[in-house]
């Protein structure tokens, strides 16, 4: 079943400041049940630092990742804003408009907007 998948949680992200992040797919090896989680944290200098920590660890769950690209997340959790911009020099530009999406679930209250700013 999709049990294993559901416990991977949609959003882990810092809860305060800008840092980058990236958007990956989940996928079962050989196909079928797939989905996109986003991860971002300011312990990352570039981004690729994110998907070699979260790689290892889908592995282990008996996932494939692949990363769909990057950017920049502004999180001020005083006053519930969620900023998604920029982009990420090795995997390119995420699809922010996905990435906002998901982060919709995680974070229902807030006010939630993205741009191709680059700052």
């Amino acid at each position: 079943g999709g049990s294993a998948m559901a416990a991977v949680r949609d959003v882990e992200i810092d809860p305060e400041g800008t840092f980058k992040y990236i958007l990956v797919r989940l996928q079962r090896p050989g196909g079928g049940e797939q989905r996109d989680i986003v991860r971002g944290t300011r312990a990352a200098e570039f981004h690729n630092h994110i998907f070699e920590k979260v790689n290892p660890e889908m592995e282990k769950l008996g996932f494939e990742c692949k990363c769909l690209g990057g950017g920049k997340i502004e999180h001020n959790s005083k006053d519930k804003k969620i900023r998604v911009f920029g982009l990420s020099t090795g995997y390119g530009k995420a699809d922010h408009s996905v990435t906002v999406e998901i982060l919709k679930k995680e974070y229902t209250d807030y006010e939630i907007t993205w741009s191709d700013d680059k700052k």
